[in-house]
């Protein structure tokens, strides 16, 4: 420390504080500005990213709610047109179901005329041979009791008999 002493000059000493001022206000003047500004930019580039991030994170939030109202909107659009298309189905298969009884009633119908008119047309025919046997039958029962004379006298007496004159 002596030698420290020894050689301290107030000289020097003035000098070196002069030139240090100096310094400070060339600094000042031409470094502090521009990096002051520099600061400020910096810190004014950052609250601007932080704001606009807040920004975006608000977006994607109203995007996300806006895309799950959609979502919900189309799940009940989906399950609208899923009713729609069950109640249509259903009313299709009811619609063919009465068309099938309407269709088997005809045919019922039909099949019962066609079996009434057989049926009519078997008893007419069924009569016509009845008849035609029963005159073939009369006819050989007359014959048989018309060849011997006396049966047929005794005949035309009791027809006689049974005829009432007005």
């Amino acid at each position: 420390m002596e030698k420290l002493l020894e050689e301290f000059s107030i000289g020097l000493f003035f000098w070196q504080t002069v030139l240090f001022l100096a310094l400070l206000f060339l600094l000042r003047k031409f470094a502090w500005k521009p990096i002051l500004n520099s600061v400020n930019d910096r810190e004014e580039g950052i609250k601007n990213a932080l704001e606009s991030a807040e920004k975006a994170k608000l977006e994607m939030q109203n995007l996300q709610a806006d895309n799950q109202k959609l979502l919900k909107e189309a799940r009940a659009e989906r399950e609208t047109m899923l009713k729609e298309a069950r109640d249509i189905k259903n009313k299709m298969i009811e619609d063919a179901k009465g068309e099938a009884q309407e269709q088997a009633n005809k045919m019922i119908k039909q099949a019962q005329d066609a079996i009434e008119s057989e049926k009519k047309a078997a008893m007419a025919d069924l009569k016509s041979q009845v008849a035609g046997l029963s005159i073939d039958i009369a006819e050989k029962v007359v014959r048989g009791e018309l060849a011997n004379k006396d049966k047929q006298v005794k005949l035309v007496e009791s027809m006689l008999g049974e005829a009432k004159l007005n």
